[in-house]
């Protein structure tokens, strides 16, 4: 059983170093890129092509007025422009949406309700639908709780000017990163993904996400790839990856941000990471063989594993936790396998990397980096190791080929502090046994606190203190929805 766990441990410390290092290597990319190119806006006046606006939203009262002032107010030819609300509502939602369209109707745009019965496929089945109606040549896709600029088609159309972009993906901002401490914290992480992540991937010609909102596609080259299939939860990474394994290029504009909502409760974020971390690990199960199989090179190849499989990194993490308590016990009864320990110290390589990745995405963002740094990135850090238990399990459903169903994020439409999410009729709060297993990992790694104390072994005291502060903080968050729900 030593054996085991010494086997394991190493084995998801491995793992997690590996990780650490194509995020490391993808900085470089990024840094390499920004000195070598400032790209401006692309704009090509004669390239007016006709597109569709895709808006799918399913019961979202508080948001979908607000989404369709954004969208019709897009500064583009109306004779050109088309715009779908495909709505699978079956609250009052649907009722909002007609009466906005037909205040609109002196603007003189081409505005629809598609409306389905019956949500098959969820959104991609919503997606493929309206697909099939779309008049438009190009298809700009905004989820519920964005909103677009008005310069936003202006902005983007003309990359498409190249006929091998298939598809063109803009940053997302925050509408209410400064709510709270939690949207503090992940628009620190998302600031990351669509920086370093987004900007390091495209820059080496390697694969990269259409983010599932705030970007567009050639109808061509969603139909040459397949179309929207809704047999994974991420239809958005699915249908990136087949459509580049076709030959389609991507292009990533890290200067054009659209603003949206990020979630404020606890249980939100958790439904939202949830459906991001299975849905990764499930387009990997399904695509990542036909990536090696494809004529791509090694170094995209490489990319690509460390992009597909890149919510695994919470099963080692989980795992490397849940080891290393047990681990302090190994080496007190086997201290002449200390050598083994000591290697550990090549891990901090590993946190240095991880540091220096977030570090450069903070520069980009921030008036002051430093201090924010200071502040938020081990608050970042601390938080997704409270969560490696919840994605973790994600990713090993998703790995395992366990199917669930697409639960929406609730969207609330406040963006000031002090703003109240409790009459949401969205969101029911439940304690689950997720959260109950969160707060007794906690309590497992104050004991692992004590336990390195009491065995004068002090090289995981930290690590421990992390993970106690991580697991503890999540479910103060979350049972604190539910005593105010």
């Amino acid at each position: 059983m030593e054996i085991i766990i010494t086997i394991l441990y190493i084995f998801s410390l491995l793992y997690i170093f590996l990780f650490s290092m194509s995020q490391l290597h993808l900085s470089w990319l990024y840094i390499l890129n920004k000195r070598t190119l400032k790209e401006p806006a692309h704009t090509v006046p004669a390239f007016e092509p006709t597109v569709t606006i895709q808006l799918p939203v399913y019961n979202e009262k508080y948001v979908i007025d607000r989404l369709i002032d954004a969208v019709s107010a897009l500064e583009y030819p109306k004779s050109k422009l088309e715009i779908q609300v495909l709505d699978d509502s079956t609250d009052e939602t649907s009722e909002m949406i007609v009466k906005k369209i037909e205040s609109l109707q002196p603007l003189g745009l081409n505005i629809q309700l598609i409306h389905r019965e019956h949500r098959t496929g969820f959104k991609a089945g919503a997606l493929e639908h309206g697909l099939s109606l779309a008049s438009g040549e190009f298809v700009a896709i905004f989820d519920a709780d964005f909103v677009p600029e008005h310069d936003f088609l202006r902005k983007t159309i003309g990359y498409f000017s190249d006929p091998l972009i298939g598809a063109v993906q803009t940053r997302w901002a925050h509408i209410n990163k400064d709510y709270s401490l939690l949207t503090k914290l992940q628009a620190f992480g998302l600031d990351a993904h669509f920086s370093i992540e987004q900007s390091g991937r495209n820059a080496a010609g390697s694969f990269i996400n259409f983010n599932g909102t705030c970007g567009l596609w050639r109808k061509k080259c969603i139909e040459s790839a397949g179309g929207w299939s809704f047999d994974t939860l991420t239809e958005d990474l699915d249908l990136s990856y087949r459509a580049q394994l076709k030959g389609w290029k991507f292009k990533y504009l890290e200067d054009v941000s659209t603003p949206g909502e990020l979630p404020i409760i606890m249980q939100a974020v958790k439904s939202q990471q949830f459906r991001w971390n299975k849905g990764g690990a499930e387009t990997a199960r399904k695509l990542f063989g036909r990536v090696l199989r494809s004529d791509a090179s090694f170094v995209r190849k490489t990319h690509a594993f460390f992009h597909l499989f890149n919510s695994s990194v919470y099963v080692g993490v989980l795992i490397a936790a849940l080891l290393s308590v047990p681990m302090l016990y190994v080496k007190h009864e086997h201290p002449e396998m200390i050598w083994l320990f000591d290697l550990g110290i090549i891990f901090l390589l590993g946190f240095l990397s991880i540091s220096i990745f977030y570090w450069i995405a903070t520069k980009q963002f921030y008036k002051n980096p430093i201090r924010t740094f200071i502040h938020r990135f081990p608050g970042f850090l601390i938080v997704s190791m409270g969560l490696s238990l919840h994605n973790g399990l994600a990713v090993i459903e998703g790995l395992l080929g366990i199917k669930t169903p697409f639960i929406r994020t609730p969207k609330f439409n406040i963006n000031q502090k002090g703003g109240s999410w409790r009459k949401n009729a969205y969101f029911k709060p439940t304690l689950n046994i997720i959260t109950i297993l969160e707060g007794l990992l906690c309590f497992y790694f104050i004991f692992g606190i004590a336990a390195g104390i009491h065995l004068h072994d002090n090289m995981l005291i930290i690590f421990h203190i992390m993970l106690a502060l991580g697991f503890g903080t999540v479910f103060c968050y979350s049972v604190n929805t539910l005593r105010h729900a």
